[in-house]
């Protein structure tokens, strides 16, 4: 090949052997995920098998098996058995955990055995961030999104899915005898091998049955009216999208909205995000440091009661109001054309009447009072009111909180795209590096340790984007 640049012999032999640290650059990420574990302090965070055992044949440091899985998460290597194969042929992984190779069993043994000690290790990282001021003007910003699972929709039942496979069930068994009695109708025209075809298509389906009446008794004693067979944790959730539903996790993250780091993380099993903002707001919380933080959301964590857990915590929420008025979607005035007047406490009606308190009352577990006016009875618009005598109005006894929010949220426009902009953003890279699987393992203990090193991995490429490897290193090190 005359005219091009030499390639080097193959056969070649060197008197001295080059240094493999020559081949992995100063600026090479693989040097921060070194520097990273090596200022861990592994036994703090609960990582098993720190101290190696006086007998038997030795094990690998966990410090070896943490590097390696960081580093495939940060290359989109999730699975074992391709982490088995790039320590043996990437020269990057080669250098970082010093030409070891374990077997695919002990790294995926490692992943299953460190959940809670690698979400730490996720959470170290956060706190180097808060120490070196990353979040001292940051708002938090909170949402939810839906992952698959390891567990097909065929696979999950619940009490609807299970009613209507069953009927499809019985439909093709009562096809099959059908066939099978015209078979033996017509037994000179019929191949034999059409016939032990059938006969295997129906025992295949009275066996389907068979499982699907045992799922039945099953089915009412299972917490929530729903059982996955493949993976038992996960759960038929709706998504945004007609009949696009899957089953899966629910997937919670608090983002900060200057760098877009997440801060904290949760894999839950419930398909809506109503519970879980004032969880996700003290674990941004406490994450960052932040005395009095902003809190971002959408309408799908709108809840008085979490609203207030929110306040109380000392974080100012900014979550826009459910509009879900059954009043008018059938053309009558809905609570929003009453007018609330604090300092009497009543509400103005749109006929210009005063509802004021009547009582209060307990109603799930709430304290809410109650106001109708007397003049409903001669009211000239009470048919675009109430169909009722009164129409009464409920007000919770904190709604003075919601209606400050409200206040908040209409006077900053921008709010909305402050959200979307911060947080779907880490969603969409997560998932984007998992490929259309998503989760690899089963169960939410395995799902949420495998979502920390998602995490994790996130996390440090927006810091190696922010500050550069070297700047990073520095960083770590201090």
């Amino acid at each position: 090949m005359s005219g091009f640049i030499a390639e080097a012999s193959r056969s070649q032999t060197t008197l001295f052997p080059e240094s493999l640290d020559d081949y992995i650059d100063m600026d090479n990420p693989v040097r921060v995920i070194d520097v990273f574990v090596s200022e861990l302090d592994l036994q703090s965070l609960g990582f098993d098998r720190i101290d190696h055992a006086q007998t038997g044949r030795p094990g690998y440091h966990p410090s070896t098996l943490l590097k390696l899985y960081i580093y495939g998460y940060l290359n989109r290597i999730q699975s074992s058995r391709r982490l088995e194969r790039e320590s043996r042929r990437n020269l990057e992984l080669i250098w970082l955990i010093g030409r070891l190779s374990p077997d695919f069993k002990t790294i995926a043994d490692f992943r299953r055995d460190n959940g809670p000690a690698i979400k730490k290790v996720c959470a170290q990282l956060v706190v180097i961030c808060k120490n070196i001021g990353m979040f001292s003007n940051a708002a938090l910003v909170i949402d939810g999104s839906k992952f698959k699972a390891v567990n097909s929709k065929d696979n999950n039942y619940t009490v609807s899915k299970l009613k209507a496979r069953m009927e499809q069930t019985e439909k093709r068994i009562a096809r099959y005898l059908d066939d099978l009695d015209f078979a033996d109708r017509r037994a000179e025209s019929f191949p034999k091998e059409r016939v032990d075809h059938l006969q295997r298509r129906l025992t295949a389906a009275v066996t389907l049955l068979e499982r699907l009446k045992d799922i039945e008794q099953k089915l009412p004693h299972a917490p929530d009216k729903q059982i996955s067979m493949t993976d038992p944790d996960s759960r038929a959730m709706a998504t945004s999208g007609k009949g696009t539903g899957l089953v899966g996790y629910n997937v919670q993250t608090t983002v900060d909205d200057q760098h877009h780091l997440i801060v904290a993380h949760e894999v839950t099993m419930e398909g809506h995000d109503r519970t879980a903002l004032a969880s996700m707001t003290a674990q941004g919380k406490a994450a960052t440091g932040l005395d009095k933080p902003v809190v971002y959301a959408d309408r799908g964590y709108y809840s008085g009661e979490q609203i207030l857990a929110v306040h109380k915590n000392g974080a100012v929420p900014m979550v826009p109001r459910t509009r879900t008025s059954g009043a008018k979607k059938q053309g009558r005035f809905d609570k929003r054309d009453f007018i609330y007047i604090p300092e009497d406490d009543e509400f103005e009606c749109p006929a210009g009447e005063r509802a004021i308190f009547r009582f209060e009352r307990i109603e799930a577990g709430q304290e809410i009072k109650r106001y109708w006016s007397s003049a409903c009875i001669r009211c000239a618009i009470k048919e675009r009111c109430t169909p009722a005598d009164y129409r009464r109005i409920s007000r919770l006894k904190y709604e003075d909180i919601l209606d400050e929010m409200q206040d908040r949220v209409d006077a900053q426009p921008e709010a909305s795209k402050i959200r979307r902009r911060t947080v779907e953003h880490p969603f969409g890279t997560i998932k984007s590096w998992m490929g259309a699987t998503h989760f690899l393992t089963r169960t939410k203990h395995k799902v949420a340790t495998e979502m920390s090193l998602h995490v994790l991995a996130y996390n440090l490429k927006r810091l190696i984007a922010i500050f550069g490897v070297t700047k990073l290193q520095e960083i770590v090190r201090a």
